[in-house]
């Protein structure tokens, strides 16, 4: 669903507290849902997810607001994703999704049946949250000011405002290094990002973008270790040094 932005957050070696506590899980495959396969699940995308006083907070596009606990949550969810899905608060060993080629999404469109890969999520962070692979994702405003699009899109927990003259993609070459962000938070990078057909969805009220993945195949395919040759934008990052992160923080690369 989509997330919210916010002022600070708390990092720990898990990732950002209270990010992607819970998911949705597909009864009948046992799947995380995600929009990562746009077929089934891009509907996700009209619903928000935000925390309340600790409580995490689902708004529906049909104009329902309930707390993720509540037990009428499961049936109305179904009804509108027309799957039985139930909301789950902890991600069972070996959690999957089901992740389509972006390119094939883009020619055959978003309604087609296309061959998905089954990948298993969290494999880069030692928390039991539902992150993709690592504990943070980041990306750049040189990145996206290359792309063109909203950073929404993407999905990251951080975005970064990098000095004017900063190439795109510049997160590529900082596999290995560490950011000092603020006082105290420490994060290294581990990866580029590849990415999925989500960025080209709707997101709430944004239209889709093609453009969002379609530039990044053709300027940024990237040899991400263990996962071969994909089109990437941003980075994941492991938490060295836990701490608060706030807007306006200064982020020093070493």
């Amino acid at each position: 669903m989509l997330g919210e932005r916010i002022s600070e957050g708390r990092v720990d070696a898990a990732g950002l507290r209270s990010d992607r506590g819970i998911a949705i899980i597909d009864d009948e495959s046992g799947l995380v849902a995600t929009a990562k396969h746009p077929r089934l699940w891009r509907g996700l995308l009209k619903y928000s997810a935000t925390v309340d006083d600790g409580h995490v907070v689902i708004t529906s596009p049909a104009g329902w607001t309930l707390d993720a606990a509540s037990p009428e949550v499961d049936e109305r969810l179904s009804a509108e994703l027309g799957r039985v899905v139930r909301v789950a608060t902890d991600r069972p060993d070996g959690a999957t999704v089901e992740r389509p080629d972006p390119e094939d999404v883009l020619a055959e469109g978003v309604e087609a049946v296309v061959p998905a890969a089954t990948l298993e999520i969290g494999m880069g962070t030692p928390g039991t949250n539902f992150v993709d692979y690592a504990p943070l994702h980041l990306i750049t405003s040189a990145t996206l000011d290359e792309v063109g699009v909203e950073h929404i899109r993407y999905r990251p927990n951080l975005v970064l405002e990098t000095p004017p003259g900063t190439p795109p993609f510049v997160e590529n070459d900082w596999v290995g290094r560490e950011l000092h962000v603020g006082e105290w938070t420490v994060l290294r990078i581990s990866v580029p990002t590849p990415r999925c057909s989500v960025p080209t969805l709707e997101h709430g009220d944004l239209p889709r973008s093609p453009q969002a993945v379609r530039t990044v195949l053709t300027r940024n395919r990237v040899d991400v270790p263990g996962f071969g040759v994909l089109p990437c934008a941003g980075c994941y990052a492991e938490v060295v040094q836990g701490g608060t992160i706030r807007v306006g923080d200064e982020v020093t690369l070493r």
